[in-house]
């Protein structure tokens, strides 16, 4: 499996030579669902902030899991682990959520601050945690990035039962609406594949100046990031600036 063996450099050997030095630089909007042979990296500006969304079960951590051997990455599923490991057995997860995640907010906080590439696993529900992570880039001249995996519900519920763990329905449902809204702004599928016309990100996302879509098909293929040294921060034709400003909820 590759990985990226140092910041802005991706080991892909493993690949099938015609695949090897196939890279992507998303623009805008950039829809690689239902491609069998995606470009085998995606290559983003030095110190970029890369989200990573999706249902439950989608394959976030499996993807951030490949993609992070040297780049810092933050999973909410490190601190919950964290977490469980020094209460006991009998105290529900429930009863120190809270803390859990003020321990992993904190974390982002200070990782975001560092002017080094970022992974970031976000279930795509919180509008206000994409601004706010937007805004703490835009302040250093960096740019923030979404990969969204669009799988489908009836998959991300397999993917919950391959691993044995289970969102709870509410829980589920409520990251559905949230991903639906995305994905009911973004243009349907076949209209923004790469090396065409590049799409700006929609209003909902204005934050972003990339969103690549992944399903099941493509998703396993995209094998490595890389994040450029000298890159300059740039915009998606139409894309609004990035603007500073208080936390919005």
């Amino acid at each position: 499996m590759s990985t990226i063996d140092t910041v802005g450099v991706a080991d892909t050997s493993a690949l099938p030579r015609r695949r090897q030095g196939r890279r992507l630089e998303p623009r805008g909007v950039v829809d690689l669902r239902g491609d069998a042979a995606p470009p085998a990296v995606l290559a983003y500006p030095a110190d970029a902030v890369v989200v990573v969304s999706g249902l439950p079960g989608s394959g976030k951590s499996t993807v951030m899991e490949r993609w992070s051997k040297t780049v810092p990455a933050i999973d909410p599923r490190a601190v919950h682990l964290a977490c469980e490991a020094v209460m006991p057995d009998w105290l529900p997860y429930a009863a120190y959520r809270p803390w859990a995640r003020l321990r992993h907010f904190h974390r982002l906080r200070r990782q975001a601050r560092r002017m080094s590439p970022l992974l970031v696993h976000d279930c795509g529900s919180r509008p206000w945690l994409r601004r706010w992570l937007a805004r703490t880039a835009g302040r250093q001249r960096r740019e923030l990035h979404l990969v969204l995996l669009d799988v489908g519900a009836d998959e991300a519920v397999k993917g919950q039962e391959a691993r044995g763990r289970w969102a709870p329905p509410r829980v589920f449902a409520r990251h559905r609406r949230g991903l639906d809204r995305l994905l009911s702004a973004l243009p349907g599928p076949g209209v923004a594949r790469p090396g065409g016309t590049v799409i700006p990100a929609p209003e909902v996302l204005a934050e972003t100046a990339s969103v690549v879509l992944l399903d099941q098909t493509s998703r396993p293929h995209v094998a490595a990031l890389t994040f450029g040294r000298n890159t300059p921060p740039r915009r998606a034709s139409g894309a609004p600036e990035t603007r500073s400003g208080p936390l919005a909820g």
